[in-house]
């Protein structure tokens, strides 16, 4: 088989989350267990940092591996959902695997990962692992797909735990609450293992802060070390018009001083999510003896995107009009895209809006903009909501527009009606932004 066939059988026969959604989901950790100790337990040959979190575990898996690179490791990184290619779940400094080691893995191991009857995530968290273990890596950073108790990736046994922060998603799996959610996430917390949580909330900390005791570990609180103080960008907004890098001044709280650090990374959810890596790197360096160097630190961050091919975090596409995408898709993190979007110096603005049907709207669209001009269109995935029914919950919430029934034609219809002077949003899920032939 070539590469497009293997995925076409990996998609097949290992149903997937990202294309069919709660079908696809297999809690527990058994089934990877017993095929991981077949494949000789790869995932114990290097040193692990396990990363969650309702939004920015991404983007800080994506900074954190940088960094390390940037040290001198050999760092592997395994995230999820991709954009446009498979491959892109799994690197080792920066580069993504082979089509032909994709390939071979499951030439070699379909059998027995049907036999196992392994979920697509589970099987590409193992690939991923035993890929980290041949190629040398010294470090992987791995994100948690879904959760984190019963999470395929719950299997490893890191050095530092992380957990970015808590929001209502994936309800139907996690729980409808904040402190239900946070349970769930907490428990890629190790015993003696210290775990870092990115952002403090009453009504999480006292789950994090029971699990933590527990399991006789030590807890850190990335706000209780780091303070944003402000950013270069226009308007205070983190450099969302600026296509380089952003300047993101941290307060360091044991002494007072402000430090500035340069980000590749666009969005002013950025500034949250350089404090949760700020408190990675600092409990790496004090707890668990990992030598990384301020300039590796600032390397790291400064090339986050460019090293590590991470893309739709607030990503300009073009000026004039000003078009920007990002993969921003729940109520936690799309208020924070909204309010970089109004944020922006525009006449006129228009939002392509394409969603998948497991998500909250009724949470989601009275956040957006209702001075916008709504494309509403469905990216082409079987877990898409039909762009008919997402405009007449739009209409709901007071957002009008007209539909299309294609990502591509909708930003097509959209730049048609734009001036020089108004702003392009593409969004709503990460779907519709892997649709973009731009990117």
């Amino acid at each position: 088989m070539d590469y497009k066939q293997t995925l076409d059988k990996l998609y097949g026969m290992l149903p997937d989350f990202q294309q069919v959604g709660a079908d696809a989901y297999k809690p527990g950790l058994e089934r990877i267990e017993a095929f991981c100790s077949l494949l000789g337990n790869p995932q114990r040959d290097f040193r692990i940092v396990h990363i969650a979190g309702t939004n920015g575990k991404g983007s800080v898996s994506h900074m954190l591996s940088s960094v390390l690179t940037a040290a001198g490791y050999r760092t592997g990184l395994y995230t999820s959902p991709h954009l446009r290619d498979f491959r892109e779940r799994i690197r080792v400094d920066g580069e993504t695997v082979s089509e032909e080691d994709v390939v071979r893995f499951a030439a070699r191991y379909m059998e027995r990962m049907e036999a196992c009857g392994l979920s697509f995530f589970e099987a590409t968290a193992a690939m991923a692992f035993r890929y980290f273990s041949d190629r040398g890596a010294d470090f992987a950073v791995v994100e948690t797909g879904l959760g984190g108790r019963l999470d395929a990736t719950n299997i490893v046994d890191p050095v530092l735990s992380v957990v970015t922060n808590i929001g209502l998603d994936h309800m139907a799996q996690l729980g409808n609450d904040l402190p239900s959610i946070a349970f769930e996430k907490a428990g890629i917390i190790k015993p003696g293992v210290p775990v870092v949580i990115g952002e403090r909330d009453h009504e999480t900390d006292p789950v994090f802060e029971a699990a933590a005791r527990e399991r006789g570990c030590e807890i850190i609180f990335a706000q209780d070390l780091f303070r944003y103080v402000s950013s270069d960008g226009p308007n205070g907004t983190a450099g969302c018009d600026d296509p380089g890098t952003t300047l993101y001044n941290i307060e360091h709280l044991r002494t007072g001083e402000v430090h500035g650090y340069r980000c590749d990374l666009g969005g002013i959810y950025q500034r949250r999510n350089i404090v949760s890596l700020l408190g990675a790197v600092d409990t790496l360096r004090n707890k668990c003896g990992v030598e990384i160097p301020a300039e590796s630190l600032l390397t790291g961050l400064t090339t986050a995107a460019l090293s590590t091919g991470l893309r739709g975090r607030w990503q300009v596409l073009g000026r004039s009009p000003l078009v920007v995408c990002d993969t921003g898709h729940n109520a936690h993190g799309m208020e924070q895209v909204a309010r970089q979007i109004v944020s922006q110096n525009y006449h006129r603005l228009f939002m392509v809006l394409g969603m998948v049907r497991d998500k909250d709207l009724d949470a989601v669209l009275p956040l957006l903009p209702k001075d916008a001009y709504y494309i509403f269109t469905s990216p082409s995935i079987r877990r898409t909501l039909p762009a008919d029914e997402l405009a007449q919950a739009g209409n709901r919430h007071g957002l009008a527009g007209e539909t299309c029934p294609t990502v591509g034609q909708a930003v097509e219809r959209a730049l048609s009606m734009a001036t020089p002077e108004d702003m392009v949003f593409i969004g709503g899920s990460t779907f519709t932004v892997a649709e973009l032939t731009d990117l």
